[in-house]
């Protein structure tokens, strides 16, 4: 019990990132070049470890889960991750300046099964070349601009030398970033808490605007900050639901709205997750947001440091909600895992939940 309690702590320390050994154990990409790599996975059948699951307000069901592990020295760190709208094709993008495309099978219960046609590359500076130095390839936040994976364009966010880039996006990985877009004026005091989470929204008044969140409250602000990009400008508000939890992503539903992935560590509790829904009409300049939390788990549950977020569609047209962690290159303490759920409808989950009360 004192082993794997020791592990727990060590592999929070790593996740919020106090641990030298979270930078060291980066690996160099400036040399990197695009090519294949097998990516094995174990499936994880239930969520929780124990008898029942931390799913809240019953809008939540476990779909299936994934361990992914790699014998390339450069899988792992994955901070960022987008799905095609069918749920099979994917991006993900790494802290330690890399890229990884592929696609996501299912087995006949429609759970993950497996990554097939995996491949890795560096992501590249504005001259087309990867980049060289540790505090230019920290990517923490992607998300599709126009078109799609097989072929259109996507942000990517940057923590350290904080700025979000365009990229063009295709079947072989990302290209060279055409620019890069303005930033907040706030960006002085990002450091490494700047922009983790970044989304574009698919509906609502300001669909195909994109959105940002920091990860943490920046230097003197008691809050997060969130930006709008509103004809290129971003115009700021503050998410004031959050509390001491860190934002890791972000992922816009079909409405506009936005969910929100969260993580927090404590010495005596560990590692703890959450998932939180923004309303699209909260999301505007100068509000305050905060929002209604979905799901809290904690090292009880199959969770890791998860970082990554996306949306897609199930075969019968349902909302999944995909879930990736960031191992920090740190395998014998952390995991890669792949976490899927199912996002019911509000007036579903009322349902399920009439039906069972009246069956108890």
């Amino acid at each position: 019990m004192r082993k794997s309690w020791v592990a727990a702590v060590a592999a929070g320390l790593l996740a919020i990132g106090t641990d030298p050994a979270a930078a060291i154990l980066k690996k160099d990409t400036s040399k990197l070049t695009p090519h294949e790599i097998e990516v094995r996975a174990k499936p994880i059948s239930n969520f929780s470890r124990g008898k029942t699951d931390a799913i809240l307000n019953g809008r939540l069901a476990w779909r299936g889960g994934l361990v992914l592990t790699s014998f390339s020295e450069y899988f792992g760190g994955w901070s960022g991750l987008r799905l095609e709208a069918d749920g099979k094709r994917f991006v993900a993008i790494s802290d330690a300046g890399l890229w990884m495309t592929g696609k996501l099978a299912y087995d006949e219960r429609e759970r993950p099964k497996a990554l097939k046609e995996t491949r890795i590359g560096p992501l590249l500076a504005l001259n087309g070349k990867p980049l060289h130095r540790k505090r230019d390839r920290d990517a923490e936040a992607l998300a599709l601009a126009s078109g799609a994976l097989s072929k259109g364009t996507a942000y990517v966010a940057f923590e350290q030398n904080d700025r979000i880039g365009i990229f063009d996006v295709s079947d072989k990985g990302l290209g060279a970033p055409r620019a890069y877009i303005q930033m907040p004026d706030e960006k002085r005091r990002m450091r490494l808490d700047g922009i983790e989470a970044l989304t574009v929204l698919k509906g609502g008044p300001r669909k195909g605007t994109l959105v940002g969140f920091t990860e943490n409250p920046l230097r003197g602000d008691k809050a997060q900050r969130g930006w709008i990009w509103i004809k290129g400008v971003p115009r700021g508000f503050t998410m004031s639901g959050v509390g001491d939890f860190s934002i890791t992503d972000a992922a816009s539903l079909e409405d506009g709205s936005v969910l929100l992935l969260e993580r927090r560590f404590r010495w005596l509790e560990g590692l703890r997750i959450r998932l939180r829904h923004i309303a699209a009409e909260a999301i505007r300049p100068g509000a305050e947001v905060t929002g209604e939390l979905l799901l809290e788990a904690d090292l009880s549950h199959e969770i890791d440091n998860l970082e990554g977020l996306a949306v897609s569609r199930g075969a019968h047209g349902e909302t999944v909600i995909t879930m990736i962690s960031d191992d920090n290159f740190n395998r014998f303490l952390q995991r890669t895992v792949l976490l899927q759920f199912t996002l019911k409808e509000r007036e579903t989950a009322d349902a399920d939940s009439a039906l069972s009360d009246a069956e108890k």
